[in-house]
């Protein structure tokens, strides 16, 4: 039975792999642990849960995350603390052993005017998007990391570059989340206010590819069934759409009937940005679940969560 360690495991990417894994036959024991249980910020204090536990698998799916607005207004702290979360799981499995790692990045590790759509082979080839540079480059920096133990001492330590992600366990904080959750709850709001209008960002012209957290889980199962996976393979649906064509279908998703507004005054961030998922489909997997379904999907988890008090707000 193999024991794997999910790091992150309350978040929302943790407990889509947590859910995966679940719903397997095979013989997993997950090791899951709380942040009170854990300091993923203490170089002593992974490394000892490691030597105490002895994973035979690693799964980074911890990190700082959030939208435009938190990524520009708190850059220190996500650049510290996702190059601390990198840096001391990444060495403390080595050092204790564990012979698989699979780290979870960011499609925001690409430079921002790279061409489209986006094939692995473009990281570290120009400038990064000012708006999350301090988070790319943690996440460039634990990339590095797996390809260079890979490379050295001989194991099988790999990476994953999912785009942007939306699901069950979101955050929907009204500053700090990204798009869609942002979208989400600013509709329902406007609804039960019964609002006329509703202000998006910028000017809606930028697209962004989206998938359900539960694709991502299906393609992180995929590579740890793979005997040599790449260093590191883009994951996403290989499709995009404008932030003004999320916002339509968010508005018909919840049913508001008012107008849809912008707030020139704050940042588009990257015009287009979509992944190039030739690698990971030329291996054998794809994302399954259209966008409709997924939206509607995360809306009724947005509104579970409102009844039971366990939304992110």
């Amino acid at each position: 039975m193999l024991k794997i360690f999910v790091s992150g495991h309350r978040g929302m990417v943790g407990s889509a792999l947590v859910r995966a894994f679940k719903e397997q036959a095979a013989n997993y024991e997950l090791l899951l642990v709380s942040r009170n249980e854990l300091d993923l910020l203490s170089q002593s204090a992974v490394s000892e849960f490691i030597r105490l536990e002895q994973p035979d698998i690693v799964i980074n799916a911890a990190a700082k995350v959030g939208g435009i607005h938190a990524n520009n207004t708190y850059p220190a702290e996500f650049i510290h603390q996702n190059l601390l979360i990198n840096t001391n799981l990444i060495h403390a499995a080595w050092e204790n052993e564990v012979g698989r790692v699979l780290n979870l990045g960011s499609s925001c590790i690409y430079p921002r005017a790279c061409e489209q759509p986006i094939k692995e082979e473009y990281l570290l080839t120009g400038p990064l998007e000012k708006t999350n540079e301090a988070y790319a480059l943690a996440k460039i920096a634990g990339l590095e990391m797996c390809r260079h133990y890979r490379n050295q001492y001989g194991v099988l330590y790999h990476s994953a570059m999912p785009t942007n992600l939306y699901g069950p366990g979101d955050n929907y904080h009204g500053e700090n989340s990204h798009v869609l959750p942002a979208l989400i709850r600013r509709f329902h709001e406007a609804k039960e206010n019964g609002a006329d209008e509703v202000m998006i960002w910028g000017t809606g012209k930028p697209r962004r590819e989206l998938m359900h957290v539960d694709d991502l889980a299906s393609g992180v199962l995929f590579l740890l069934g793979m005997e040599q996976p790449p260093d590191w393979v883009n994951l996403g649906t290989g499709t995009d759409h404008s932030i003004l064509e999320i916002a339509h279908l968010v508005k018909k998703t919840i049913g508001f009937e008012g107008a849809i507004t912008h707030d020139l005054d704050k940042l588009d961030g990257m015009l287009v940005k979509r992944l190039d998922v030739s690698l990971i489909n030329s291996l054998g997997w794809k994302a399954n679940i259209a966008f409709e379904e997924g939206v509607k999907s995360a809306y009724d988890d947005f509104l579970t969560g409102l009844q039971s008090g366990t939304t992110r707000l």
